[in-house]
């Protein structure tokens, strides 16, 4: 069973940038074998993924965050991070690690509900 726990989130004006970082544990669980993805939800929407990192190194973003948001993986601390820069009022959600996730044409899907607890970031104009 894996083990996911968010940090980092905050409230930050707009234009601005903060750093969620996942860690990820569990018997036998390694990052670098499973598919990890960031997802968001923002209050009265449904959750969306973000950005993923698959286990070749290849990299996915959901349109509205290309050029600002940034994944990225730390195999020793076995941690998924994603930076984010230049933040919008849009981006306002809780944002969820999930793991073991599927990609097809910026569609994320979580079929085995691995998620994380979740960390709040609001964004104001």
């Amino acid at each position: 069973q894996v083990h996911l726990v968010e940090s980092g989130g905050g409230s930050v004006p707009s234009g601005g940038s903060l750093r969620l970082s996942c860690a990820a544990s569990g018997g036998g669980f390694s990052i670098t074998r499973y598919p990890m993805a960031w997802f968001r939800q923002a209050p009265g929407k449904e959750r969306e993924g973000v950005a993923s990192f698959h286990e070749d190194g290849k990299v996915n973003y959901r349109e509205a965050v290309k050029g600002r948001f940034t994944i990225s993986r730390d195999v020793a601390a076995s941690t998924i991070d994603l930076q984010m820069n230049n933040l919008k009022p849009e981006d306002t959600g809780v944002y969820y690690c999930a793991a073991d996730i599927r990609y097809r044409d910026q569609h994320w899907y979580n079929p085995y509900n691995f998620w994380g607890q979740g960390t709040q970031v609001t964004v104001s104009s």
